[in-house]
């Protein structure tokens, strides 16, 4: 596996080894001892699945307060999506920014997303399918969120004609202050 860190520190993208012949392909996706190696927590207490019907569906940005923060490693397991982490570590040199990379069906890389990141992602294409391993088990009183398009943040969107948004999503209070 390789794994290449972002710009916001601790962030990775995991590129799994691919080997290939004509039957298709098998890549290893998860390896404890390979995050491990890389000072990775590899907590997993829950794997979800988002489908989405709709090219344009934007869930996002998500995150649990403590003491229910999570690490995240997301996967597109079907169709395409643009995948958006934001660093909510005030502490943080790159407090505030946002990092993004396309994850396909086709192309088996992972987002590996730290503590006190929010996280969201965009659908590319209809039928699309996200898969997560999670360090912690969902918590609704502990769910929490910053709107998808806060100008405090300035996330580069794809561009869409029609954009599903759930209500809570859409609903987010503008930033201000982050307590943990």
């Amino acid at each position: 596996m390789k794994f290449m860190e972002t710009l916001l520190k601790g962030a990775f993208i995991v590129e799994p080894d691919v080997f290939e012949d004509e039957r298709g392909f098998f890549a290893r996706t998860w390896s404890a001892e390979e995050f491990e190696r890389q000072g990775l927590d590899t907590t997993v207490l829950q794997c979800n699945t988002s489908f989405n019907r709709r090219k344009g569906t934007l869930r996002g940005m998500h995150f649990q307060r403590t003491p229910m923060v999570e690490v995240k490693l997301v996967r597109c397991t079907m169709g395409s999506i643009l995948d958006v982490i934001l660093d909510l570590r005030p502490e943080s040199p790159t407090f505030k920014q946002w990092a993004s990379v396309v994850l396909t069906a086709a192309n088996p890389k992972a987002f590996y997303i730290p503590e006190r990141f929010a996280h969201g992602f965009q659908t590319l294409e209809d039928n699309t399918e996200v898969y997560y391993q999670v360090s912690q088990i969902y918590s609704p009183e502990h769910a929490a969120g910053v709107r998808w398009d806060d100008p405090a943040f300035a996330i580069e969107w794809p561009p869409e004609d029609t954009r599903t948004i759930s209500e809570r999503d859409r609903s987010f209070p503008d930033f201000t202050e982050i307590t943990w």
